[in-house]
């Protein structure tokens, strides 16, 4: 398959493209700028012209603006528009497309698990209702700008992506440094649910929706054991071998990191992947040491 990419040169994006090309696709980067051999410009605040996706099967949407930074309400509406009007850019592209062609027939586009907001130990499907704070509606607004594809007849599939669990970017990266220190501990009370992916599943499911018609709509791409916080730290500590005591009060989360630091840390989602278990998904690394290890070693 012909498949175009947003956001080819972030962490996810940069992996994705030689697993595609491994199985034999053809990935087409989406870039902003000059567009050199195997890539189309493109400006996600501007129409994109349907011609432009002309021979293209599959679309796989990754760009938006990373949401780690000082949550000022400018700040947070560059977010909000990175990922909802870029994705309505795309989205209405892919339908007129479609319409002329058939082509192309499958839009699969990130999205966040913070779609359901703090929910403490609920048990969190995709049929699940959505929650309450920023991230939970710049979710819900990300989900909607893809409504005029899935209109149109394609097969849109929206990744709620946990917390990625890499080296090289992620939620994992900035733990690193203080956790070999020995000066990582639990975050607040550390009851808070993570539900976690590791790297490999992250790119194994975006894979594994593009040839899998019975994956539509929201799928929690997630691991299959969410664990609270307390148990995250204590397996990054044993993986490190380095000792996990110096907890990092909720008060100081608040003080020093503010809204970002309340729904990026402190904010509780134990969510469960039923989709991808239902649809026979055979997860990497499915447990969460084996994935730490993983992340940390490079493998």
């Amino acid at each position: 398959m012909r498949i175009l990419i947003s956001g080819a040169s972030g962490l996810i994006g940069r992996a994705i493209t030689p697993a595609l090309i491994s199985a034999g696709h053809e990935p087409v980067a989406l870039v902003r700028r000059g567009p050199r051999q195997n890539e189309v410009q493109w400006n996600p605040g501007e129409p994109l012209d349907p011609e432009k996706l002309a021979g293209a099967n599959a679309i796989v949407h990754l760009a938006g603006k990373n949401v780690a930074g000082r949550w000022t309400e400018k700040f947070k509406q560059e977010v909000l528009a990175s990922r909802a009007q870029g994705t309505r850019t795309l989205a209405n592209a892919a339908a007129e497309s479609y319409r002329r062609s058939g082509q192309p027939h499958i839009f699969i586009s990130a999205a966040g698990i913070n779609y359901y907001g703090s929910r403490g130990d609920e048990l969190l499907t995709e049929q699940s209702s959505t929650g309450k704070g920023f991230l939970a509606e710049v979710s819900r607004q990300w989900e909607a700008a893809t409504a005029p594809a899935s209109e149109a007849g394609l097969r849109v599939v929206n990744l709620r992506i946990g917390v990625v669990l890499a080296r090289d970017g992620g939620a994992l990266k900035p733990m690193l440094l203080p956790f070999r220190l020995g000066l990582g501990g639990r975050i607040g009370s550390g009851k808070q649910f993570w539900s976690w992916i590791a790297f490999d599943d992250v790119i194994g499911v975006a894979l594994f929706a593009l040839h899998n018609d019975s994956l539509r709509g929201p799928v929690n791409t997630v691991g299959p054991e969410p664990v609270r916080n307390q148990e995250f730290v204590r397996a990054l500590g044993k993986e490190l071998h380095r000792p996990t005591i110096f907890p990092l009060p909720a008060w100081i989360v608040r003080t020093l990191l503010g809204e970002m630091g309340e729904e990026l840390l402190l904010t509780s989602i134990r969510a469960d992947p039923a989709k991808l278990k239902a649809a026979g998904y055979s997860f990497a690394h499915p447990e969460l040491r084996d994935a730490i290890h993983a992340a940390v070693r490079g493998k």
